[in-house]
């Protein structure tokens, strides 16, 4: 004879998700020392703006970021507005020349995420500084 005879209770949905991740600001840990194996392909910043455009274009529509390398604050400045430009269709150039930080402290958290996503850190020999340059993106 079973122990139970009544029918079965309907099951219950259960949601099983990780718990989101805290929303990260764009800079913030971005910048990092110069690596022998930085992991990734690797975008030299004293590239001229045409070459460094081509190279966005390129990796934005592929399956693998990229690090990038400068020493300079203003150029790690540039190629954060111009990878945003890339992966929205922007003016990359117009990104690389003049960046509109207004714009990129405005990104909404998923847009973030893409973003870092593309660009997983930048190089230099001079963290410090390059870091500095970033704090008003929230580094």
């Amino acid at each position: 004879m079973p122990h139970d005879s009544s029918p079965a209770p309907e099951p219950i949905a259960l949601t099983l998700s990780v718990p989101p991740r805290p929303d990260r600001r764009l800079a913030e840990n971005l910048v990092r020392p110069r690596t022998a194996d930085p992991g990734a392909e690797v975008l030299d910043l004293t590239l001229d703006d045409t070459a460094v455009a081509a190279f966005l274009i390129r990796i934005v529509h592929g399956d693998n970021g990229f690090v990038a390398r400068t020493d300079s604050g203003e150029r790690a400045l540039a190629v954060i507005a111009a990878t945003v430009a890339a992966l929205i269709g922007d003016d990359i150039p117009a990104a690389l020349a003049t960046p509109d930080i207004a714009f990129l402290t405005g990104l909404k958290p998923p847009a973030v995420e893409a973003f870092r996503e593309v660009l997983l850190a930048i190089e230099t020999a001079e963290p410090d500084a390059v870091a500095a340059a970033l704090a008003g993106l929230g580094a």
